[in-house]
C-alpha cells in the first residue's frame, strides 16, 4: 500500500518549481491534493493533469496565502472537496536579492508577507481541521544557514520560518501534530532560471562548495517532503532538515 493512501494533502504555491514536484510526489505516493496557486492557473491545471493521468486525485485551488480571506478559503475548498485535512506543505514563497543600499518597504513586505505572514495564515486556518498524525511542512531555505550576501531580507524571512517552526511543533505537538521544516539548497526550478543563477558564477560557486557536486532538483526536495508526510517520519518534529547536497 501507498504510504499516504487516505490522506488528503494541501500544497502551496504549487503551480511549478519545488511545489509542482511536491504535489505530484504526495500524490503518487498516495494523497489526495489540492494543488494552490496564486496566479498560475495554467500551472496548476497541469500539475492536477499529470496527478490525474497517473491514476491520483487532485484538484487546483487559487488563492493568495498572504490575504486572510484566500488562506481561509484555499483551506476550506481543500476540505469541502477531499473531506479532511492531513498533510499541509507550506511551500508559498518570493525571494528577491538587494544590496543593504536598495532596500525598500516595498522589498521587505512583500517578501515579508508571503513568506511569513502567508505561512501564519494558513496554517491557523489549517489546524483546526488537523488531528493525531497530521503533518506540516514549511519549506525555509539553506540561505538561514549560508546567509549569501545581498539576501539580508529573503535570509529574514526563511530563519522566521524556522523560528516559527519551532513554535508550533512544541504548540501543536500535543494534539498529535508534527511541525518540520524543509530546508533546500539552490534547486533548478523556473524561478531560478528566470533570476539568473542558473548559468550564473553564483550557481559555479555553489556547485564548488557543495560535497555531492551539482545543484538540486526539485525531485530531490519532493522525495524529502514525502518522508516527512508519512509516519516513517513520525517521531520528527520541531525539526530543521537542510537539503542542500551537503552545502554548509
Amino acid at each position: 500500500m501507498s504510504k499516504l493512501q487516505g490522506k488528503t494533502a494541501l500544497v502551496t504555491g504549487a503551480s511549478k518549481g519545488i511545489g509542482a514536484a511536491i504535489a505530484k510526489a504526495l500524490a503518487a505516493a498516495g494523497a489526495a491534493v489540492a494543488v494552490n496557486y496564486a496566479s498560475s492557473k495554467a500551472g496548476a491545471d497541469a500539475v492536477v493533469a499529470e496527478i490525474t493521468a497517473a491514476g491520483g486525485k487532485a484538484f487546483a485551488v487559487q488563492g493568495d496565502v498572504s490575504k486572510g480571506a484566500d488562506a481561509r478559503a484555499i483551506v476550506a475548498q481543500t476540505v469541502e472537496r477531499f473531506g479532511r485535512l492531513d498533510i499541509l506543505v507550506n511551500n508559498s514563497g518570493v525571494y528577491e536579492f538587494a544590496p543593504i543600499e536598495a532596500i525598500t518597504e516595498e522589498h521587505y513586505r512583500r517578501q515579508f508577507d508571503v513568506n511569513v505572514l502567508g505561512l501564519l495564515l494558513t496554517t491557523q486556518a489549517a489546524e483546526k481541521h488537523l488531528g493525531q498524525g497530521a503533518s506540516i511542512i514549511n519549506i525555509g531555505s539553506l540561505v538561514s544557514r549560508i546567509t549569501p550576501p545581498g539576501s539580508a531580507v529573503y535570509t529574514a524571512t526563511k530563519s522566521a520560518v524556522e523560528g516559527i517552526t519551532g513554535a508550533l511543533a512544541r504548540e501543536l505537538g500535543p494534539r498529535g501534530i508534527r511541525v518540520n521544516a524543509l530546508n533546500p539548497g539552490i534547486v533548478e526550478t523556473e524561478g531560478t532560471h528566470s533570476a539568473g543563477f542558473i548559468g550564473s558564477e553564483f550557481e559555479t560557486h555553489a556547485v564548488a562548495q557543495t560535497p555531492l557536486g551539482r545543484i538540486g532538483q526539485p525531485q530531490d526536495i519532493a522525495s524529502i517532503a514525502v518522508f516527512l508526510a508519512s509516519g516513517d517520519a513520525g517521531w520528527l518534529t520541531g525539526e530543521k532538515l537542510y537539503a542542500g547536497g551537503g552545502l554548509r
